[in-house]
């Protein structure tokens, strides 16, 4: 790829460069995919890349060309929050989705309340009030609307 004066890398190519044999970005950005680079170097600037590549270990610049990729495209999306916009709205959808199941949890414990006799423990004496909540008013405090939606 580098040095190879009939196909540059992508960042060569877009920059109208020659490509040098020890090109930092020709191993990961081939000439194939000339929109990798385009995008990075849309959102934090060949020099800024060159710079943070340089100052990474080889085996970990792939790996950080992948993260620069996925980010330059969150912040494409979403120029304010990026990537942190995507991970609070999963955050959010786990929430949701956890309070849901609660709900669920919940109101599968009030059916089973409700069609199983009350055993009572004949270690613990229950009066006639007791009883009677235990019976009638009970599932009534664990009953949740199952369609309940947080905004």
């Amino acid at each position: 790829m580098g040095g190879n004066t009939n196909s540059p890398c992508a960042s060569c190519k877009l920059l109208r460069r020659r490509c040098a044999k020890d090109c930092i970005f020709s191993p990961y950005f081939p000439s194939n995919d000339p929109q990798k680079f385009a995008i990075v170097h849309k959102v934090f600037g060949a020099s800024n890349v060159s710079k943070m590549l340089q100052e990474l270990p080889i085996q970990q610049r792939s790996d950080a060309v992948s993260s620069l990729v996925y980010e330059a495209h969150a912040r494409v999306k979403d120029p304010v929050y990026g990537c942190v916009g995507a991970i609070s709205y999963l955050q959010n959808q786990v929430s949701d989705l956890q309070m849901q199941l609660a709900v669920a949890q919940a109101e599968i414990l009030c059916l089973q309340m409700q069609h199983e006799p009350v055993m009572q423990n004949p270690h613990i004496a229950l009066d006639h009030k007791s009883s009677y909540l235990l019976q009638n008013d009970l599932p009534q405090y664990l009953n949740f609307p199952s369609s309940s939606k947080r905004n």
